[in-house]
């Protein structure tokens, strides 16, 4: 029998998938606990739809990632910060600061997606990496200087 699930099931599949299985599964376990439902065809058509909408959702979504982080590429900004007279810095900037400092510029960008390799406690100019997805990042130059 031919089963759309309509959630995970451990050992089967993922939400959304086509599967044949035996009858008796299908009847006794799937369709009885809310799992699946029996495959026909305008709900097969449905499924091909929405997988096509989300795959188009999801490539319109990469590509302006791309954009922002082709914008973003080489940007630098400046994040102040209060600092000694040796340059030492109180305490260590953080990606939220980076992150509102990029607003107020004009960007956009979560502070989750910036990476610091290390702590910034100096004053000076840093790289940073901003990762947006898997193969979409960007490297900016942040400027620290003292209030």
């Amino acid at each position: 029998m031919k089963v759309i699930l309509k959630a995970d099931v451990k050992g089967s599949g993922k939400k959304g998938d086509i599967l044949e299985v035996s009858d008796g599964y299908a009847k006794n376990f799937l369709i009885k606990k809310g799992l699946a439902e029996q495959a026909t065809a305008s709900g097969v058509n449905a499924v091909t739809q929405q997988r096509t909408a989300q795959a188009f959702h999801k490539a319109e979504n990469e590509r302006q990632l791309k954009e922002l982080a082709a914008k973003l590429n080489g940007t630098e900004i400046s994040v102040p910060i209060r600092a000694g007279e040796n340059g030492k810095t109180f305490g260590s900037v953080t990606t939220a600061q980076i992150s509102s400092a990029l607003a107020e510029v004009g960007y956009d960008v979560d502070k989750k997606k910036i990476i610091l390799k290390d702590q910034v406690k100096q004053l000076g100019i840093y790289d940073v990496e901003i990762r947006f997805m898997e193969k979409v990042t960007t490297k900016i130059k942040v400027k620290v200087v003292a209030l």
